[in-house]
């Protein structure tokens, strides 16, 4: 097995394209990228598209725009190529029919003629006398004549590959040492009676021809593992592999209620992040914390810096649990950590339409720009910027009912009007002079400025929460601002 230590490192990551990419998926991604650049080793992108049935084009294009979009770049793969071409498994089964060839030529596979009725009774039956109920080796030594009367009968057979009858034990890199016995890792498919190769052969024997050296997945696929190394030990005899790889097995990602986070979670899906104004850095950042941690007092660092830290022997072995809050506080981080212009352009696909709901003519640049530094340091998610700043390009604010009702108090009318007559010869060129001006009004009814300024907040933005109250109203401008308190205050007296 190669040596985790000392390797030319050589990972690869290998989705199947079938739906939308989900965070799990990134986070798998994420380490064997991190860690291949960390040992300045070899990225491989490999398509695993055998699934006629379930795999799209569409969710293969959705696979390269994702990495490409979280800025994980490849080394070998679709569009780079590289000297083990082809990158997609489709384009490689008369590789995978020429190996289980020579595996049945060597002894290390055979042809399985029993049928899925046969198979189940046998099951039940061992289970019944609490034996393992794994495939029971039927077929392992039929003779020429037994084959023969299986194939007189019109039965088709399956190419199941002979595990050895010892234990199998390795050390990941994760977890340490395991061990796997005979009675838990019976013989197993990996070719179907029509010919289509199993993940079970094709994933093992690409590795193999790509040379890879470490292998990190999901700790889904750890029963698959001893299965693959005693693959492995059979193509390094017949010539077809170098070595075994080293393997990792990342702790599972949980969602609600403690239960394994799945593609069909809501919370699961990558497209929801994107859509919501995640920045990859911010995302990125999050799911590196899945399993794995920079230092006991810090969970925001940049990516350079994880590649930097990164090793997969420091991963968890424990569940990780999928905290979306935490994931919008990190997030959040990230945006303040940009510079002005570079959170300005980030913005700008939820200032305009669809996100937009004011007409492209009313949006003002020279306000945006006024008002994105202060919205810089309020927003978690870029998508929040719309309904932040929408006040200074709608001809009248979206009235929230519910913040109106809060604010809007018995006396309200009496204190925005007092407001109106304080804000009126304010010098409107400086947010001091508008604060204590609104700070005088609710002095003259008994109120402190959170109170008073309440009132004129939900009357100017229509929400109760929203961005620094005086600097935006500096921005608005005094002849908007005063309508829109006129404007309230028609409303209340009606």
């Amino acid at each position: 097995m190669a040596n985790p230590l000392d390797a030319n490192v050589r990972v690869r990551f290998c989705p199947s394209p079938t739906g939308n990419p989900h965070v799990g998926l990134v986070r798998t991604a994420l380490f064997n990228w991190a860690f291949a650049r960390h040992h300045q080793g070899t990225m491989v992108f490999r398509i695993e598209d055998t699934d006629a049935a379930r795999d799209s084009e569409e969710s293969y294009n959705q696979l390269l725009d994702s990495l490409r979009w979280l800025g994980l770049d490849w080394d070998e793969g679709p569009e780079v190529g590289g000297p083990h071409a082809p990158y997609r498994q489709s384009q490689r089964m008369d590789i995978y029919k020429d190996v289980a060839e020579k595996l049945l030529a060597g002894g290390y596979a055979y042809h399985c003629y029993c049928t899925t009725e046969e198979l189940d009774a046998r099951r039940d039956a061992a289970r019944a006398a609490g034996r393992p109920s794994g495939y029971d080796g039927h077929c392992r030594e039929l003779s020429d004549g037994q084959k023969a009367a299986y194939e007189a009968e019109g039965r088709t057979a399956i190419v199941r590959f002979r595990m050895p009858d010892e234990p199998i034990t390795f050390t990941d890199l994760v977890r340490g040492e395991l061990t796997f016995t005979p009675d838990n890792v019976p013989d197993y498919g990996i070719v179907r009676a029509n010919g289509a190769p199993l993940y079970t052969l094709v994933n093992p024997v690409d590795d193999a021809l790509m040379e890879i050296t470490h292998v990190l997945r999901g700790e889904d696929l750890l029963s698959s593992t001893p299965r693959q190394i005693a693959l492995y030990k059979a193509l390094i005899e017949l010539g077809v592999a170098k070595e075994t790889p080293a393997f990792g097995h990342l702790p599972y990602v949980m969602g609600e209620g403690n239960k394994k986070l799945s593609k069909r979670d809501p919370q699961a899906s990558l497209n929801i992040y994107r859509e919501r104004g995640f920045l990859p850095e911010g995302l990125l950042n999050y799911l590196s914390l899945l399993g794995w941690s920079f230092s006991a007092d810090q969970d925001v660092f940049s990516i350079s810096d994880m590649v930097a830290k990164f090793d997969v022997t420091d991963v968890n072995a424990n569940p990780a649990r999928f905290d979306l809050k935490k994931a919008e506080s990190i997030n959040g981080d990230h945006i303040r950590m940009l510079d002005v212009k570079a959170f300005t352009d980030a913005c700008e696909p939820w200032l305009t339409a669809p996100h937009a709901n004011w007409a492209p003519e009313d949006f003002d640049r020279a306000a945006w720009e006024a008002i994105a530094p202060h919205a810089q340091t309020r927003v978690t998610v870029l998508s929040d910027i719309t309904a932040n700043v929408d006040f200074l390009f709608l001809k009248e604010p979206v009235q929230d009912e519910a913040s109106w009702t809060k604010a809007m108090k018995e006396g309200s009318d009496a204190l925005l009007r007092t407001a109106r007559e304080k804000l009126e010869p304010a010098d409107w060129s400086s947010p001091e002079s508008l604060k204590e001006a609104v700070l005088a009004a609710g002095e003259a009814h008994g109120l402190k400025l959170g109170k008073a300024q309440a009132p004129v907040r939900v009357a100017v933005t229509g929400r109760t929460v929203g961005l620094p109250l005086f600097e935006s109203l500096e921005i608005l401008g005094k002849e908007r601002t005063l309508a829109r308190i006129d404007a309230a205050l028609a409303k209340l007296s009606a």
